[in-house]
């Protein structure tokens, strides 16, 4: 997960999704210009735990490129992130979306073929399946996740309808369809 100063936006993301998606999978998040040691923003941190996230022991981390290289998955909050991730290491054009476009076309993609073993196989398929779905479109700004920091409460709380919304859209594919196959 990766926003820009890795204290709002990207640890809800990490969090809720690593609730989602279970312990077999490892979430973690950073930022373009993070602020690096800061905990969740207070406003986001509130949101995260009434959403059923913990924010405990979370510590902003700044985005290196050794860090894009070991994810099989890099989930951004706007086009300009994505932007900022492919400048800095040009290979993670086909694993690198934002969180909504991924959520997005996950929902497009034949789901018949994604393997009814484990969450990490299934994630490990639809990921090349979702590359393989984009289409240009005029608007690349339209799947951004407004920034909240240091905005009202309503900023924060869309922001974090927005992630919550990807997300559970993420799970839907990657685990409750997998659950409805062990029926």
């Amino acid at each position: 997960m990766l926003c820009t100063g890795n204290i709002c936006r990207s640890p809800a993301a990490e969090r809720l999704l690593s609730v989602a998606l279970g312990s077999d999978i490892e979430v973690s998040s950073a930022g373009t210009l993070a602020l690096a040691g800061r905990r969740v923003d207070s406003p986001m941190d509130r949101l995260v735990v009434l959403g059923g996230g913990d924010v405990s022991g979370f510590a902003a981390r700044q985005l290196r490129e050794p860090m894009l290289r070991e994810a099989d998955l890099v989930l951004t909050m706007t086009d300009a992130h994505t932007g900022d991730v492919i400048e800095m290491w040009p290979r993670a054009v086909r694993k690198t979306f934002t969180i909504r476009e991924f959520a997005r076309l996950l929902g497009s993609i034949d789901q018949s073929g994604l393997p009814p073993t484990t969450v990490g196989d299934r994630l490990r398929v639809a990921i090349p399946l979702a590359a393989a779905s984009r289409r240009p479109v005029a608007d690349r700004t339209r799947d951004d996740v407004v920034d909240p920091y240091r905005q009202v409460d309503e900023v924060y709380e869309r922001a974090f309808d927005d992630i919550r919304a990807a997300v559970s859209a993420i799970a839907e594919v990657i685990v409750l369809d997998l659950e409805q196959e062990r029926l």
